[in-house]
C-alpha cells in the first residue's frame, strides 16, 4: 500500500461550505508559498462557486485569481471542480463553450479537473472529459454519491468503470451531503477498486459528524487520495480536518509523509481569519454543529440554509420539518436524482412549494419541470409516464443528450461581450453569468480609468452579508 495523498480544500470547498465562498484572493496570497511547501498532492483552488462569488460578491476577476495562485504555487498541482456540461453555471452550455472553458482553465494554470454531473449521466461528461484530455489535463471523473433503492455499490462500481473507459485518469467519490458512513465507505471503495485500475479519491463533508471515520475506513480499503481542510476552516459543513488525519496515519503503512509542524504554521495563518469571519457574521457557528438531518433527509448543508430562507420569506418557518419529510417523496417522483447542485436546489424548492401551497405540484417551478422533462439529462430511475404528463403536459420529453439541441454559442457570445472585451476569458465569464459579468466589467472599467468610482462601487459591489 502506497502512502495516502491529500488534497487540501481550504482555497475552495472549505470556505465555500462555511463562509459562502467569500475568502478573497488577497487573503489567500500570503499563505500560498507555505501551502506549496507542505507536499500536498493538490490544492483545490478554483471552480465550484468560486467563479460566481468572485464576480458577484468580491468584485474580483476569477481568471486573475487563478493566475495569481499559479504564480505563487510552483510545485503543487492546482485542482478545480467542474460541473460537466454546466461548466460552473446552472444550465447546460454548447459544446464549443465547454471545450473553450476547459482549454482556458488549463492554460491559466489548472492541472486537475474534477468533473461531475448531478445525475451521474455520462453523456453530460463526455465533452469536458475529451476536452481535458486534448489539453493534457488530468481528468478526475466523479461519482455523485447518494443513497436510494437503485444506488448500490455495484451501480457505482459499474459507473466508475464506465468513466475509466471514457478516459478518466482517476475517480472521485463525491459525497456532497456527508451521507457516506464508515463501513459503507470501506465496501464502496473495495467494490470500485475491483473494477478500475486508476487511482480513487474520496471527497466528503463533516456535516453528519462521520467524515473523519469515513476517510479512515476508506484508507483501510485502499483509497489512494482523500480531501481534507486545514483545521480552522474544517468540520461542520466543510471537510474533515487535515492535521488529525495526518497524525492518525503517521507511522502506519498509509503515512502521508506530511509534517505536522508545517501544517501548524498553515493553521496559525487561518486562525485570525476564522476569528474575523465569525466576528463579521460570515461564519455562522451553527454550521459547525453536527446536523443529523443530513442522514435523515439527505439534505446538504447549503440546501438546508436555502430552504430555511425560502420558508422564512413565505412566512412558513414552522413548516421546515414538513418540507424535509417532503423532499424524499419529491426525489422519488423525479427519478431519484442525487442531491447536488443544481438538483438539490430544484428538488428542495419544489418540496417547499408543495408544502407552502398546501397541495402537491399545484405550483411547479420551471427548473423542476425541466428536470422531469429531461433538460438536465437522464435520471437514475425512469420517471413514471403519468407523472411526466402531469408535470409537462403535452410537451415531448427529452431522451437524447440535452446539449445536442444547443447550437454553438461562442461566436454569438464574442459579439455580445465586445463592449467590455479585454481578454478572451471575458467571453467565458459572460457566457456563465451574463448580468453579473456585465456589472463586474463596468466596475473593472471604472477602476481602470477612474471614472465615477464612487457611483460604480455603489452600483455594482454587493458587500458580503
Amino acid at each position: 500500500m502506497a502512502r495516502v495523498k491529500i488534497t487540501e480544500t481550504v482555497l475552495r470547498d472549505s470556505h465555500q461550505s462555511l463562509i459562502a465562498t467569500r475568502m478573497t484572493t488577497d487573503q489567500m496570497l500570503p499563505v500560498l508559498e507555505k501551502l506549496d511547501g507542505i507536499g500536498y498532492h493538490s490544492l483545490e483552488a478554483w471552480g465550484g462557486a468560486t467563479f460566481d462569488a468572485c464576480l458577484r460578491f468580491l468584485n474580483e476577476d476569477p481568471w486573475v485569481r487563478l493566475k495569481k495562485i499559479r504564480e505563487k504555487v510552483k510545485n503543487t498541482k492546482l485542482q478545480m471542480l467542474f460541473r460537466g456540461q454546466n461548466i460552473l453555471g446552472y444550465r447546460h452550455y454548447a459544446d464549443d463553450v465547454v471545450e473553450y472553458f476547459v482549454q482556458k482553465s488549463i492554460a491559466n494554470g489548472i492541472d486537475i479537473i474534477r468533473i461531475f454531473d448531478a445525475l451521474n449521466d455520462p453523456r453530460n461528461l463526455k465533452t469536458s472529459i475529451d476536452a481535458a484530455r486534448r489539453e493534457k489535463g488530468h481528468v478526475q471523473a466523479t461519482i455523485s454519491y447518494t443513497i436510494s433503492p437503485v444506488h448500490s455499490n455495484e451501480f457505482f462500481a459499474a459507473y466508475a468503470k464506465e468513466l475509466e473507459d471514457m478516459g478518466a485518469d482517476s475517480i472521485c467519490i463525491k459525497d456532497m451531503a456527508g451521507l457516506l458512513k464508515p463501513y459503507d465507505a470501506y465496501d464502496l471503495v473495495k467494490a470500485i477498486k475491483e473494477q478500475v485500475k486508476i487511482p480513487v479519491q474520496l471527497h466528503t463533508h463533516y456535516t453528519s459528524g462521520l467524515a473523519s471515520m469515513t476517510l479512515l475506513k476508506a484508507v483501510e480499503a485502499g483509497v489512494d487520495l482523500i480531501d481534507t481542510s486545514i483545521s480552522p476552516l474544517a468540520m461542520g459543513t466543510s471537510q474533515p480536518p487535515t492535521e488529525p488525519m495526518v497524525a492518525t496515519l503517521a507511522g502506519t503503512e498509509y503515512d502521508t509523509g506530511l509534517d505536522l509542524g508545517k501544517l501548524d504554521e498553515i493553521a496559525k495563518y487561518f486562525e485570525p481569519l476564522r476569528a474575523q469571519y465569525i466576528k463579521s457574521g460570515l461564519l455562522d457557528t451553527g454550521l459547525l454543529k453536527v446536523d443529523v438531518n443530513a442522514l435523515l433527509y439527505q439534505v446538504p448543508g447549503g440546501m438546508l440554509s436555502n430552504l430555511v430562507s425560502q420558508l422564512k420569506q413565505a412566512g412558513k418557518s414552522d413548516e421546515l420539518l414538513a418540507v424535509l419529510e417532503e423532499i424524499p417523496r419529491v426525489r422519488e417522483d423525479a427519478g431519484y436524482p442525487p442531491l447536488v447542485t443544481p438538483t438539490s436546489q430544484i428538488v428542495g424548492s419544489q418540496a417547499a412549494f408543495n408544502i407552502i401551497t398546501g397541495e402537491r405540484y399545484k405550483s411547479v417551478t420551471k427548473e423542476f419541470r425541466g428536470l422531469v422533462k429531461g433538460e438536465y439529462g437522464k435520471t437514475p430511475v425512469e420517471i413514471k409516464p403519468e407523472f411526466v404528463k402531469r408535470i409537462i403536459g403535452d410537451e415531448t420529453p427529452i431522451t437524447k443528450r440535452p446539449a445536442d439541441d444547443i447550437a454553438p454559442e461562442l461566436d454569438v457570445l464574442r459579439e455580445k461581450v465586445k463592449p467590455y472585451y479585454e481578454k478572451e476569458e471575458d467571453i467565458l465569464t459572460y457566457a456563465l453569468f451574463e448580468q453579473v459579468a456585465e456589472k463586474f466589467f463596468e466596475y473593472r472599467k471604472a477602476v481602470k480609468y477612474g471614472v465615477d468610482m464612487e457611483h460604480a462601487d455603489r452600483k455594482n459591489k454587493v458587500h458580503p452579508a
